[in-house]
């Protein structure tokens, strides 16, 4: 019987993996890189070993030191979580090899899933429906659209839509190099892309004596950059196609028996909207999205790993689902610059309910799986994904409710995260139709679906909030006339002034506290009912409104049931050091330089790329502002960078007959 357990992974993986372990009374070992010295599973372990250095090439794709870390801390079973080891047949065999369990599927069968070329061929023999592969040096016209993948993982890694025949070969680099960076190998194929599908999979759990449970399917169709955003169970497509259910766990059974599989599998398929559908690839290894099953079957699917890897047998039947549920995911990004990712300091986490933390929920509540806690530091080596927020109820609409309300009232400060998109998301018509297909962004357009929960009217109210808040803190740590107002004059005065920087600028708070109340320029309607540090409650034309006001330095965070705003407060005087060079291309995250596209001196168009940056496992493109000179080049390959370098500088061409 399994004794202790080390997760070859992190973050968030690692704890919820820990948590059915401390539940089950058996022991946890973490491994860390350097960056993640201060990560809240390497404190939740009962033992943690250091992997010295960053990169994942360093550190988590390392096998051989994630065994020896497993020696030397005692531990007798190793769990590789999901992403790096988790479907490496190798590191599967190495496991064995060195005397230890593996919490997972027998190496062949991993194997003969990892290349999505073979799968797909092996599918096809056991009448799984495929979509044909296409060698990436043979597509024409006919052929388009394309979708470039990785063959050896999975996440958005190594993928790239192609539309036009002239873009494919940057495509094809593009994607081997990613493909290479984030699982060791630079191997891609094509196949042909489905502007509109429905990404539909089915969980499977396998033991040694043949049973092999469908034990429900998942909708992941809402996707960024062809990662999922949005999940939930059951699927709102299979639900309307009558048969289709049937027809897809059969599917599913077929291709876990045709590699004499065990354990927790996922069958992924691309559907359309009739209920055809094609198989994608199976990932041999628990999934992300895994807790909308759990919470629509009341299983714990690590708990089921570890009995399936002691030998134990499942039942003849997997239990009957009920419910619905649907998680999200959280990620430091901004959607509305592209996705850009984000890195910096997670000051406060905090959902408004009593939410459960790694745990199955068998009555209507709301879950939260996270890998960071208050106080952590969000780098640039790893996946950006913050936390997974997993509602549950009895309803499809109830549970879209729930998670929607949970999310906006969430306590989320620190760096921009994609909050509002989510929300937006969830209380879409369309989602709560079910019309979620892949192409649900480019339909519903990006740019309306990432806007602020917020308005322009919440976020100036919220200001005012925060002014008042700071000049009750101002109060409260002053050292002489502690009973008097903060700013008050024996004589009337100017207005007390503050300026933050919002969504669409900046506002200006000019206001005065009287013996009759607040008077604040643009607010005829408000009146202060009371201010802390922290705390402001205002009457707004009559209805009383609270605001929670938390500020960390220059960053402003302040709550309410309006909407979340975040703020910068602006310095009285600006620094003319701080001043950036019109045309200066800036670093919006940190990363490392992997390639240029010009020197110094040349002549460059506007959109022209001009450094591509590799941050959290992706490339991103910095491009140039307009047309003219790139006067300066800062940076080199290989160059580390942080976020707001400037990279490289320039100078706009002035039009003929404009001076």
């Amino acid at each position: 019987m399994i004794q202790s357990v080390l997760v070859a992974n992190r973050g968030e993986i690692a704890r919820r993996v820990f948590a059915t372990c401390r539940r089950a009374g058996i022991g946890t070992v973490a491994v860390f890189s350097d960056a993640d010295a201060l990560s809240p599973h390497v404190a939740e372990a009962d033992t943690a070993v250091r992997l010295p250095g960053n990169s994942p090439a360093d550190t988590y794709l390392r096998g051989d030191l994630v065994i020896e870390a497993a020696l030397l801390a005692g531990a007798d079973a190793i769990h590789p979580g999901y992403g790096f080891l988790s479907e490496n047949a190798d590191f599967a065999r190495a496991v064995h090899d060195a005397g230890l369990t593996w919490i997972g599927p027998p190496a062949p069968a991993i194997e003969m899933m990892g290349s999505k070329v073979e799968s797909k061929k092996m599918m096809a023999a056991a009448g799984v429906p495929v979509l044909a592969e296409l060698d990436p040096g043979a597509v024409t016209e006919a052929d388009l659209p394309v979708l470039v993948k990785a063959s050896a993982g999975g996440g958005g890694r190594g993928m790239r839509v192609v539309r036009e025949l002239a873009d494919l070969p940057e495509q094809l680099e593009g994607a081997r190099r990613e493909a290479q960076s984030a699982f060791g190998d630079p191997t891609v194929f094509c196949e042909r892309y489905l502007e509109t599908g429905r990404h539909i999979e089915v969980q499977v759990m396998a033991d040694r004596q043949g049973t092999v449970w469908a034990v429900g399917e998942r909708e992941c169709s809402i996707q960024r950059r062809h990662q999922k955003v949005v999940e939930e169970a059951p699927s709102p497509l299979v639900e309307a196609v009558p048969g289709m259910r049937e027809r897809l766990f059969e599917a599913a059974r077929l291709a876990a028996k045709a590699i004499d599989y065990e354990g927790a599998g996922t069958v992924e398929f691309l559907a359309d909207h009739k209920g055809d559908f094609y198989f994608l690839e199976m990932n041999t290894r628990l999934q992300v999205e895994h807790p909308v099953t759990e919470c629509t079957t009341g299983l714990d699917l690590v708990d089921l790993q570890l009995q399936v890897a002691n030998g134990h047998a499942l039942d003849a039947e997997s239990p009957a689902v009920s419910g619905h549920s649907i998680e999200v995911r959280l990620y430091a990004e901004d959607p509305a610059q592209n996705w850009q990712p984000q890195s910096g300091p997670v000051h406060r986490l905090d959902l408004p309910e009593n939410a459960v933390e790694f745990d199955v929920l068998r009555t209507p509540g709301i879950r939260l799986d996270s890998g960071v806690v208050d106080g952590s530091s969000v780098g640039v080596h790893y996946d950006p994904m913050l936390a997974k927020v997993i509602s549950f109820a009895p309803t499809r609409m109830q549970a879209a409710t729930r998670l929607a309300t949970a999310l906006s009232r969430a306590q989320i400060h620190g760096l921009r995260t994609n909050r509002d998109l989510l929300v937006n998301v969830l209380r879409h018509p369309a989602f709560l139709a079910g019309d979620t297909d892949t192409a649900f962004f480019d339909t519903h357009g990006l740019d309306v679906l990432a806007r602020p929960l917020a308005s322009a009217d919440t976020e100036r109210l919220s200001a005012l909030a925060a002014a008042l808040a700071d000049a009750a803190h101002n109060r409260d740590v002053a050292t002489v006339n502690t009973s008097l107002p903060s700013g008050w004059r024996n004589l009337a005065s100017a207005p007390q002034s503050k300026t933050f920087t919002g969504t669409d600028g900046d506002i200006e708070i000019r206001y005065l506290l009287t013996r009759y109340g607040l008077k604040a320029e643009g607010f005829d309607d408000v009146a202060l009912v009371s201010a802390t540090a922290r705390h402001v409650a205002l009457d707004v034309a009559g209805l009383r409104r609270s605001f929670e006001v938390s500020r960390y330095g220059d960053d402003v965070f302040v709550d309410s049931a309006l909407g979340p705003v975040s703020l910068l407060a602006a310095p009285r005087f600006t620094d003319p050091s701080a001043v950036i060079a019109e045309g200066s291309l800036l670093a919006p995250m940190p990363g490392s330089v992997i390639r240029l596209g010009a020197a110094a001196g040349d002549s460059v168009t506007a959109g022209q790329p001009i450094v591509w940056l590799e941050a959290m496992k992706m490339e991103h493109t910095i491009k140039a502002p307009a047309s003219g000179v790139l006067t300066e080049l800062s940076v080199t390959a290989g160059q580390q960078v942080d976020v707001g370098t400037v990279l490289a500088v320039v100078e706009a061409v002035q039009p003929e007959g404009v001076s």
